[in-house]
């Protein structure tokens, strides 16, 4: 019999904190920077977004996040025997975010491990545990995606600073006899590895280097625009279908012009994007996740919708997903 896996819950998780454009503006021209809402807005569709507590890391938003979604599904703890998280700022260096998720859940004895891609995380998680779940390694999967961006701002750089915000989303996943996870297309081009990265490392107890996210705004949006059109091309043709069979685009949440330009390119319309970049910034692998669940418990993504998930991140990588409700 062949296996598939399908999305049987999904959670999220905001930190209270809420900072809208007047609060960040505010607190940047106290230091000298100059920007407004207006210039935010345009360049970005960003009008809030949320940050983490001092004390609060990766792990306590995935926990919140995974709990959702374990709910939803209508499974309980034990039977998670696969935990992936995607994120690029870890509670520690080692061990792993997912082992230190899986100690918070009381989970004992599932595979649990971390996915490094940046903005591209949750995508590269989710076919992941799609492969192990067709392979029958596991059967019932906690995908999360998590990242607390809001410590690695340089708030002297308004250009990054302004975009960036915390949050976690998590799915479960489970094998089933019906196809749900349709297809998956992931990319990655190293050659791109400094146009978005925080280079910095630690040695002997010190940050060598440097622990503030740099991006290369003009070169990243250049790039995004043309892999993302062919990510969503691939994963359609291997899936068989077309972007009239997609119900809803659900891109990474970064840059709302790069989102519209994508649409436009695959020629779909306005109203089947799904958008909360204007609520919670860019949240890194947290965003598709996010904007999935908050479009699945708003029922606007619904049972038997087609969603195609795109993502673009530091890498740089770059991947889709056509994911059958």
């Amino acid at each position: 019999m062949k296996l598939y896996s399908r999305v049987t819950g999904t959670g999220s998780c905001l930190p209270p904190r809420r900072l809208t454009n007047a609060d960040l503006v505010a607190q940047l021209m106290a230091s000298g920077i100059e920007t407004s809402d207006e210039w935010i807005v345009d360049r970005t569709g960003i009008r809030a977004r949320h940050f983490a507590d001092d004390g609060v890391f990766s792990s306590d938003l995935a926990l919140e996040a995974a709990r959702h979604a374990i709910r939803a599904a209508g499974v309980v703890v034990a039977d998670i025997d696969l935990i992936v998280v995607a994120t690029s700022t870890p509670d520690m260096v080692f061990p792993s975010t997912a082992c230190i998720l899986q100690g918070k859940l009381g989970n004992c004895g599932a595979a649990a491990f971390d996915v490094q891609a940046v903005c591209s995380g949750f995508v590269y998680a989710l076919s992941v545990a799609d492969a192990l779940i067709k392979s029958g390694s596991a059967r019932t999967a906690l995908v999360v995606g998590v990242d607390v961006f809001s410590r690695l701002l340089d708030f002297s750089d308004r250009s990054t600073c302004v975009l960036f915000g915390d949050g976690a989303g998590a799915v479960v996943l489970q094998s089933s006899t019906t196809p749900g996870l349709l297809a998956t297309d992931l990319h990655s081009d190293g050659q791109h590895n400094r146009i978005l990265c925080v280079p910095g490392q630690i040695n002997s107890g010190q940050v060598q280097g440097s622990a503030w996210l740099r991006m290369d705004g003009q070169a990243v949006f250049k790039l995004a625009i043309g892999v993302l059109d062919e990510a969503a091309r691939n994963v359609l043709a291997k899936a068989g279908l077309s972007t009239d069979d997609v119900d809803w685009l659900l891109m990474h949440q970064a840059n709302i012009r790069i989102m519209q330009s994508t649409a436009r390119k695959l020629q779909i319309p306005s109203d089947k994007v799904i958008v909360t970049v204007d609520q919670h910034g860019n949240t890194s692998a947290a965003s598709i996740p996010l904007a999935l669940d908050m479009a699945v418990r708003g029922r606007r993504a619904l049972p038997g919708h087609k969603l195609l998930l795109l993502a673009v991140g530091g890498g740089m990588t770059w991947g889709s997903v056509l994911l059958d409700l």
